[in-house]
Parts: structure tokens; sequence; C-alpha cells
């Protein structure tokens, strides 16, 4: 499974790329509003920072606005995939995108039918809101499960699962269970994956009793 990072946070990104755990990063215009700069600049210093695919979305609603603000993405960076909305317009501009050899996250989808929509446009990849769903009382990882189950039964199309709105490590532990190719997170998330109890006291434990025992790792030569 691919992790990718749901932020603008160029910091963050740093960061935790420095890991090997990072193979793309999402952004939208909430989180590219929290910089407080502009959409593009944001986009071409994260493009630098990772090799991985960096989606960025456009901001108009209809097809032809969606197509002249991706051509203008899309220049930015080869690593650039453009983000649509799960509407007729954003279908429409996915197709004539991807008829061009460019990537394309569709996002938004609550709905299998909608991904396997999404599928058919050409998207590279599919962004399933599970924590939103979550949210209204619905389960999102059954979501996951079922577009999975549907694409595995049409192996025409090679649209990858992006696991997105990932709240919590069950997410990406179900995610993984059932398959799914990516998932964004947050870099809290990310972080909080690393996290036991366990390991925390073990490492405790241990360097407690190398003290009492006088060991040391010298320096070589």
């Amino acid at each position: 499974m691919k992790f990718f990072l749901d932020t603008a946070n160029i910091a963050e990104i740093r960061e935790l790329s420095a890991t090997g755990l990072v193979d793309g990063i999402t952004t939208n215009p909430s989180l590219a509003a929290k910089t407080g700069r502009p959409m593009t600049e944001i986009i071409a210093e994260i493009c630098e920072a990772v090799e991985g695919p960096v989606s960025a979305e456009v901001l108009a609603t209809d097809t032809e606005g969606m197509l002249r603000e991706a051509e203008v993405l899309a220049a930015i960076a080869d690593n650039v995939v453009i983000k649509l909305p799960l509407t007729f317009d954003g279908l429409k501009a996915c197709r004539k995108l991807a008829d061009k050899g460019i990537k394309v996250n569709v996002t938004l989808c609550f709905s299998a039918v909608q991904a396997l929509l999404a599928a058919k446009a050409g998207a590279t990849f599919v962004s399933p809101f599970v924590g939103r769903l979550d949210d209204i009382g619905h389960d999102g990882m059954a979501l996951i499960s079922d577009i999975v189950e549907i694409y595995r039964n049409y192996p025409q199309y090679t649209t990858e699962v992006l696991v997105a709105s990932a709240r919590h490590p069950y997410h990406v532990l179900e995610a993984a269970r059932l398959g799914a190719h990516v998932v964004t997170l947050p870099p809290a998330t990310l972080r909080q994956l690393v996290k036991h109890p366990l390991t925390d006291s073990g490492i405790a434990q241990f360097l407690a009793d190398a003290e009492k025992a006088g060991l040391s790792i010298p320096p070589r030569g």
C-alpha cells in the first residue's frame, strides 16, 4: 500500500518524506488556503520536495474551466496529478485529460457507482472519503470494500483506490486488509501509526538495563 500525505505544509512534507514512508501528496483548496500563499507556488514547492504524485485540485466547476486550470497546474511539474470533483463536468474533464495522458484524481467520491464512473472516465485515482461517511453514520470502509471488489471484476480499469479522509489507524488497517492501493493521511495520523505503548515501555526498559550494566557503544576508531 502507498501512503500519501494529505497536507500543503511544506515543512511537514519535507520532514516526513525523509522517513521514506511518503509515496505522494494530496492537497485541496482548504489545505492550500491555510498556507496563505498562492496555490501554484505551493504546488511547485511540493513537487520539488517529493518525487511521487502530487494532487492539485482545480477550482472551476464547469468542464472548460477545469480544463483551463488543469493546463496551468499540469505545467508546474511532471508529477502533478489533476484533482477533479466527481460531477458530470468533472468526469467529462477527466476523460479529456486522460486521453492526453494527464493523470487525474477524481475526488469527493461517496458511492461505489460513482467510483465505477470515475474508472470508466479514465481516472488514475479515485478518492472515496471514508471519514466523512463515518461522520454521518455510514460505514466508510464498506464503501472501500465495494469499490475494490468492483474494480477486481473489471481488470480493464486501472484506476487506483485512494482512501481519503482517513482519520485514525483503524482506517489504514482496514484499507490495507481490503487491498486498497493508496491511503492519504494527515501528518498527525501518519505519526500515530508509529506509536504503541509497548514499544515505548520496551525502549525504556532496555535503556534502564543498559545503564544499570554500564553498557555503551563507543565510536569507531
